[in-house]
């Protein structure tokens, strides 16, 4: 979901604890405002009061107050409902760049430009104490779980680790190479790792500790709901995940393309959010580093500020695009197989009804069947003709795949047999679908320009040729009862035939560039089409537009295909991605055109093909 939010920049957003029912925003233009987070309804009139930017903001732990920060050197405390001021302004003596409450909402933490963190009593306003080290300013604060503990960045390109109620430094100079650690508290002295030995420190103490790093201004900060680690984005490109007791690295720095404005951590800790300059989301693995979401693109200028819902399940980002948008975690995971064997591009992916495995058609001449789990080669190569399109039977017994000798041939499954030839088009076979249920037929379109019915085991045109199209029938699919077929044209139409006479029992329906892909919806009542950057959604008997997402790509897109349920759609270009809609969410992975894509039978994985020879199954 995408929130047009403010007039200017949105530089913060935040959920509030437990519900995640509403977000707060904080912008350029000065104000700070309040949404339903399930239908992006402002459900409190812009608060007003800071004469400048609003640089941070964050919900008391009862969601009942708001925070904000601003480079008019002032924090506000407000009745979230209402914008009431409760507190302040509480005035300091530079910018102010990060706010956030303790864990019992008693205090409040801020990070000034004049390099020093203050702790304010939060019904009151009056200052608690002042934290001084930093030499520079502080970009980011934030309290541990327990609230004993506040962690800070700063641009002198440091982590600092402060003791919550004795106000003192913990670990300081969490630096990007050699940097000063103190002991671990009051209490307890901390063990350290120098030079190959373990040190005890004394309270006070200091050591010399090397921790690879960051190099560069630390912009962001967070701990882990356990309070063990911490993480840190930064302006040298990277996410840094840290052990609290002993300052060290935990895994090797994240990198990012770009600057990173942002960071949190998932409310288990096991994941990490991340936005920056590149305009992207990304969810990481916060044991391994390793990608598990996304990137999630949609906005179109730099992510100032990201943030976990209390759930888990979705993510908050607030951009320089003057937008909001909440993404679905789980919407869509990186590939967990990748399959390589093919010597040339493979132009055409389908699953078994199963989906238990994966066929493919390629440039090589060869078709492939794969476990769709590991990624391992079941049945092939087949050696045949370049093959452009390719399809399973309904009952998995059979696999259909159309060539560029204009010849289509069905093979066994299990042992890869040429079972029949289907001959009888003039060109290239651009697509093939198999008739729903029984599987009985094939339907197949060409460069003819005519569209085809076949017996699927004697090879028998059963229906056709269908003429219609005045340039290549691209793309075929049957309706799900089995009674139509659609057909989409590089001459910019789209038929809807009766599947057994030819009769033209709807349109033809015009686009504004040639159709690639063309798909019912699993209740027959809509048809997708691409074309040009663009997916179209519209009634399958009227034409009527349901849904148009212009630009949905930066390129051309290939294909197209609905969910099991209708609900979502999946889609594949030539700028090398695959997004999912109404997730907004993209996957980058191969490293060129994306030449078919398909859902699994039960929904959760997605296929996908490329001109990079590759094969992808993608979580979604």
């Amino acid at each position: 979901m995408t929130i047009k939010a403010h007039n200017e920049a949105i530089l913060t957003v935040a959920f509030p604890p437990g519900d995640g029912e509403r977000i707060a925003s904080g912008s350029d233009d000065t104000t700070v405002c309040v949404w339903d987070a399930r239908t992006g309804i402002l459900i409190a009139a812009p608060f007003e009061g800071h004469t400048k930017r609003v640089s941070c903001v964050a919900f008391s732990p009862d969601g009942e107050r708001i925070v904000s920060g601003s480079i008019d050197a002032t924090v506000r405390i407000m009745d979230s409902r209402t914008g009431v001021l409760v507190a302040g302004p509480i005035q300091h003596s530079d910018e102010v760049s990060c706010v956030a409450f303790s864990p019992d909402g008693e205090q409040i933490v801020s990070g000034c430009h004049d390099n020093n963190i203050y702790i304010w009593n939060s019904r009151t306003g009056a200052q608690i104490t002042v934290l001084e080290g930093h030499s520079d300013l502080v970009w980011s604060v934030a309290f541990s779980q327990d609230g004993d503990r506040i962690v800070s960045g700063s641009v002198d390109n440091t982590l600092r680790l402060w003791d919550a109620r004795t106000k003192v430094g913990i670990a300081s100079s969490m630096e990007g190479y050699t940097a000063k650690v103190l002991s671990g508290g009051t209490r307890n002295p901390m063990l350290l790792p120098s030079d190959g030995e373990i040190l005890a420190v004394d309270d006070g103490g200091m050591v010399d500790v090397p921790l690879e790093g960051h190099s560069d201004k630390v912009t962001s900060v967070a701990f882990s709901c356990d309070g063990k680690r911490i993480v840190s984005g930064s302006c040298d490109k990277t996410v840094c995940v840290w052990d609290v007791q002993t300052g060290a690295l935990l895994i090797r720095p994240i990198q990012h393309d770009d600057l990173v404005w942002s960071v949190a951590f998932s409310p288990d800790g096991e994941q990490i959010v991340s936005g920056g300059r590149d305009t992207e989301v990304r969810v990481w693995n916060s044991r391994t580093g390793t990608l598990v979401a996304g990137p999630f693109q949609g906005h179109s200028n730099a992510v100032n500020s990201v943030a976990f819902s209390p759930d888990g399940q979705r993510i908050l980002s607030g951009s320089a695009d003057s937008t909001i948008r909440i993404w679905d975690v789980q919407a869509f995971g990186v590939a967990q197989v990748e399959s390589e064997g093919h010597s040339d591009a493979v132009w055409s992916v389908a699953f078994s009804p199963d989906g238990e495995q994966i066929v493919s058609g390629s440039k090589d001449g060869t078709v492939c069947v794969w476990n769709s789990q590991n990624g391992n080669l079941v049945t092939g190569p087949i050696q045949t003709n370049p093959v452009y399109c390719i399809a399973f039977s309904p009952n998995g017994v059979y696999i259909a795949s159309g060539s560029t000798d204009s010849t289509i041939s069905v093979w066994n499954a299990q042992t890869g047999d040429l079972v029949t030839q289907l001959e009888g088009h003039t060109n290239v076979i651009h697509s093939v679908a198999f008739s729903p249920g029984d599987g009985e037929r094939i339907a197949s379109g060409s460069s003819d320009t005519t569209v085809r019915v076949w017996n699927t085991k004697t090879g028998v045109l059963v229906a056709g040729p269908f003429e219609g199209h005045s340039q290549p029938a691209d793309c075929v699919a049957f309706s799900p009862d089995g009674e139509r077929i659609a057909s989409g044209s590089y001459d910019t139409t789209v038929h809807m035939w009766n599947s057994k006479t030819g009769a033209v029992v709807a349109g033809p329906f015009h686009h504004d560039k040639e159709v690639n892909c063309v798909a019912f919806s699993p209740d027959g009542t809509r048809i997708m089409v691409c074309f040009d950057t663009t997916v179209r959604i519209f009634n399958a008997q009227s034409g009527t537009i349901l849904l148009d997402l212009p630009e949905w790509h930066s390129d051309t897109i290939h294909y197209v295909a609905f969910s099991p349920d209708g609900e979502q759609i999946v889609s594949g270009s030539d700028d090398n991605t695959v997004r999912m809609w109404p997730m907004q969410t993209s996957f980058q992975g191969h490293s060129a055109a994306i030449t078919s894509v398909a859902f699994s039978s039960n929904g959760n994985s997605v296929i996908s093909s490329s001109l990079d020879r590759t094969i992808r199954v993608l979580e979604v």
